[in-house]
C-alpha cells in the first residue's frame, strides 16, 4: 500500500510527486497516457515557480521571453520589455511535464503511464484505485486529473463551470527569430487570443471569459494565424475546457483532494493554469504529509490554504475581467495601451505582482472610462 496515489502526471501531480517523495513518502503516480504526452496549452510558465524546488528547470525550458506584442484587431499594436526579475518561461507542456515526473522518480515516487484509472472505492482507512491493470490501494489520494478527469465526480464534488478554449501548435522556424508573448484582443468576443513563441514553433491559444460559449474558435485561430503570415492547416488544433476559478469552494473529503484544473485553480482572467496548478500540488503534498503524520485537520486546512493564499487574489482577476470584457475597446484604448499596464500584467504572469496590487485601481480607472466613452 502507499502512502498516497496521485492520479495525473500534469504539473500538479507532478509538483505533489516531487515534494511527498521528497520527505520520504511512499507515492505512486497514475497516468492515462505515455509519457512524454502531448497536452494543449499556451505553455507560459511563471518563473516564481522555481522557488519551489531546489533543482534546475533549464532542461525543460524552450525559451525565456520578456517581450509582450498586444493588438485589437490586429492593428493599433504596443509592444513593451518587461522589466522583470526573470523572463517568462516558454515550455513545450509534454517535455515540461516529463520532466517534472523525471525528478519524482528521482526521489522514489513510482510512475506508471499508460494506466488508465476505471474507478475508485474507499474501504475502512484507505482508497482502492482500480485501473485497467489491476487495483493499487493507498492511504490518501490527490485528484489531478485535469478539467476532463472522472476523479472529482467520483469523489462526489460539485461539478464545476467550465469555459470552452482552443489551442493551436504550429511548427516554424519563424518563431526563435523574434520570441514574444502576444495577446490579441478583438477579434474574439468575451476573450483573447494568445500566442506564445517557443524555439520551435507558436502555440496559440483562444477562450471567452464571460458569456456563452462561442461555437467555432478554428475559424478565428485561422484568420489570426494568416494575419501572421502562417498556415492553420499545418498546424494541430483542439478544443479543450477550462477551469476557470469561480469563488471559493471545497477541495477536499475524506483521505482526498483536488489538486491543478480538477481544483479549478486557472486564472479568469489570463487563462494561466501551469503556475496555479503547481501551487496546489505543493499545498496539496504539505496536506497530505501533515495527514500522515497524525494531523487531523490537515486536509480541511489544505482548503482554506487554497482559498487564502490563491483564491482571493483570484477575486480581484475576476472583477477585472468582469469589467475589461464588458467593453474590451475601450479597455484596450485607455489599459492595454498603456505601456505601464502592460508592464504591470507581465509583472503579474511573472509573479512578481498580485492582482491585489494593482487591480482595484485598474477596475476603477477602466469604469470611469466607460463612464465618459473613453476620453
Amino acid at each position: 500500500m502507499f502512502d498516497c496515489i496521485i492520479v495525473g502526471a500534469g504539473p500538479a501531480g507532478g509538483t505533489a510527486a516531487y515534494h511527498l517523495a521528497k520527505r520520504g513518502r511512499s507515492v505512486l503516480v497514475l497516468e492515462k497516457e505515455s509519457l512524454p504526452r502531448y497536452k494543449p496549452c499556451s505553455g507560459g510558465v511563471s518563473p516564481a515557480i522555481a522557488e519551489w524546488f531546489d533543482f534546475d528547470f533549464s532542461p525543460a525550458i524552450s525559451l525565456k521571453v520578456n517581450r509582450v506584442r498586444s493588438t485589437w484587431k490586429m492593428e493599433d499594436p504596443v509592444e513593451v520589455d518587461l522589466q522583470v526579475k526573470e523572463p517568462i518561461w516558454m515550455v513545450r507542456r509534454d517535455v515540461f511535464d516529463h520532466f517534472l515526473i523525471q525528478q519524482a522518480q528521482s526521489q522514489g515516487a513510482e510512475l506508471r503511464d499508460n494506466t488508465e484509472v476505471t474507478g475508485i472505492e474507499f474501504k475502512n482507512d484507505r482508497w482502492q484505485v482500480n485501473t485497467a491493470n489491476g487495483p493499487v490501494e493507498g492511504r490518501y489520494l490527490i485528484a489531478a486529473d485535469g478539467a476532463k478527469g472522472p476523479m472529482a465526480k467520483w469523489l462526489r464534488f460539485k461539478e464545476p463551470k467550465k469555459r470552452l478554449a482552443g489551442a493551436l501548435e504550429i511548427d516554424s522556424a519563424q518563431a526563435a527569430t523574434n520570441p514574444l508573448v502576444n495577446f490579441e484582443f478583438g477579434l474574439q468576443k468575451n476573450g483573447f487570443i494568445w500566442n506564445f513563441s517557443k524555439a520551435d514553433g507558436y502555440s496559440i491559444g483562444i477562450s471567452t471569459f464571460r458569456g456563452g460559449d462561442p461555437k467555432d474558435f478554428n475559424s478565428v485561430l485561422a484568420e489570426y494565424a494568416a494575419g501572421l503570415g502562417l498556415n492553420a492547416g499545418t498546424g494541430k488544433q483542439y478544443t479543450h475546457p477550462l477551469c476557470l476559478w469561480d469563488g471559493n469552494q471545497k477541495l477536499h473529503t475524506q483521505n482526498a483532494v483536488l489538486a491543478g484544473e480538477a481544483a479549478c485553480v486557472v486564472d479568469p482572467f489570463t487563462a494561466e493554469g501551469i503556475r496555479p496548478s503547481m501551487f496546489s500540488g505543493l499545498k496539496a503534498s504539505e496536506a497530505i504529509d501533515r495527514a500522515l503524520s497524525g494531523a487531523g485537520d490537515a486536509l480541511e486546512k489544505y482548503t482554506q490554504t487554497i482559498q487564502e493564499e490563491w483564491g482571493s487574489d483570484m477575486v480581484w482577476a475576476q472583477r477585472l475581467s468582469g469589467v475589461f470584457f464588458q467593453f474590451p475597446g475601450v479597455a484596450y484604448r485607455v489599459g492595454v495601451k498603456r505601456p505601464a499596464a502592460t508592464q504591470t500584467l507581465g509583472r503579474v504572469l511573472c509573479g512578481d505582482l498580485r492582482y491585489s496590487d494593482v487591480a482595484d485601481r485598474a477596475i476603477k480607472r477602466l469604469s470611469k472610462s466607460f463612464l465618459t466613452g473613453g476620453r
